[in-house]
């Protein structure tokens, strides 16, 4: 009995904090994990202060966010093209920008999943590959099916689910393969590596955590969940429990890596190569887990990756976010055919991942601009505007914005 209430409370706490949840799956996919567990391999955990920078910026943006949201009932991209002169065209643009490094990001995620789904039945049954183009077919399906059917209550429950066995998983591996604390205490002294890549890998951490799409999805899902000006708090709520558990999860993807095979002095250039370097280390149960953990983490993901178009759209209109509509689900369909890009590309899944995380800093200044702009008009926000420690904070986003987008240019050019 009390087993059941204790689950019951544990349901209840976690429906209260459902954007929070969506985002967790969104960010930690297997672009974070693969940008996390190479930046441990290869630097240890110097670079957490950009992670830790990361996730801090990520909450004080997703509170100016989600207010906004609640205090004008309005999603971020109507927002932007209502209030502004030249609002239409920062919103198209942010819209064709995150589309783009959204479908970057999808080739990679399915061409990883798809990866360690048949390292998978390669170690459980006797070195039988099976073609990644058939298990990305068998995906796409599946995945188009439960979209087809459903609703925005659907995919918060699915990446519920998600978002535990990635979770648990990652947490397994880390206490199986026993990484050396003292070694990754002492690799928390902040420095920026002087060695190729590291701006990137810098500009690729923000990306992916603090990222622009998060934002403006965020805007989406509180409206989605009907929140009002009254669940203000809640909102804080959620998104403290969101930023908290980027931070836990990346954290021990990152430690996990550090503490092995930095140590060994190993280097991780592909996702299912950090299977086989973890199997001598955790045995193959350890490297079960870990496939489990980073194809959930892929899998939650996707969903809000291919949901993007068609709620972008929506926000800029501002018409309802009914993905059952036939233009959402044409939209939707497209982006899944963008899943069979691996198929076709010589690049590995894994760079491209890095890639498509650091093209997504470069955005990030596009959406701390116009959001602080808004926070502090009065006869907007009325006497919900920003006070000095929102600012403070939100000028702060905006600098570490501009640096890291500035990383992110040095490493492309």
């Amino acid at each position: 009995m009390k087993n059941s209430k204790a689950i019951k409370r544990v349901l209840i706490g976690l429906s209260a904090v459902g954007p929070g949840l969506f985002l967790i799956g969104y960010n930690i996919g297997t672009g974070s994990v693969t940008t996390m567990a190479k930046t441990g391999a290869e630097h240890g955990m110097s670079l957490f202060w950009a992670l830790l920078l990361s996730c801090v910026f990520t909450y004080v943006l997703m509170i100016a966010y989600g207010k906004v949201t609640l205090v004008t009932g309005r999603t971020a991209l109507f927002n932007f093209k209502n209030e502004f002169k030249w609002g239409w065209l920062l919103s198209v643009y942010i819209i064709v920008a995150l589309i783009i490094g959204e479908l970057l990001a999808l080739i990679g995620v399915m061409g990883i999943v798809a990866d360690l789904i048949q390292e998978g039945i390669r170690l459980g049954f006797n070195n039988i590959e099976i073609n990644t183009g058939w298990i990305i077919l068998l995906l796409v399906i599946a995945l188009y099916s439960l979209i087809w059917r459903g609703r925005y209550q659907l995919f918060e429950k699915v990446l519920t689910a998600l978002v535990v066995v990635m979770g648990l998983s990652f947490l397994v591996v880390f206490i199986m393969v026993k990484p050396s604390l003292s070694s990754l205490a002492e690799g928390l002294i902040p420095r920026i590596p002087n060695s190729p890549g590291a701006f990137g890998l810098i500009a690729a951490i923000t990306g992916t955590t603090c990222s622009a799409a998060v934002f403006i999805v965020r805007s989406t899902v509180v409206a989605e969940k009907g929140w009002t000006i009254n669940d203000l708090k809640t909102e804080k709520k959620d998104a403290f429990v969101s930023t908290f558990m980027m931070l836990f999860l990346s954290g021990v993807i990152m430690a996990v890596a550090a503490g092995t095979l930095h140590i060994m002095d190993l280097k991780l250039e592909n996702t299912v190569e950090m299977i086989h370097l973890f199997e001598p280390i955790g045995g193959k149960i350890a490297a079960f887990i870990l496939i489990i953990g980073i194809a959930g983490a892929g899998l939650s993901t996707i969903f809000p990756i291919v949901l993007i178009a068609p709620w972008l759209i929506a926000d800029y209109r501002g018409t309802s976010r009914d993905i059952r509509s036939t233009l959402s689900r044409v939209l939707i369909f497209i982006a899944l055919i963008f899943a069979f890009g691996s198929v076709f590309m010589e690049q590995r899944p894994p760079a491209l991942m890095v890639f498509s995380q650091a093209f997504q800093a470069c955005i990030l200044p596009a959406v701390v601009l116009p959001i602080f702009i808004l926070i502090n008009r009065k006869e907007l926000m009325q006497h919900h505007s920003a006070g000095v420690k929102q600012n403070i904070g939100l000028i702060a986003v905006a600098i570490f914005s501009l640096i890291t987008t500035w990383f992110a240019i040095i490493e492309f050019l």
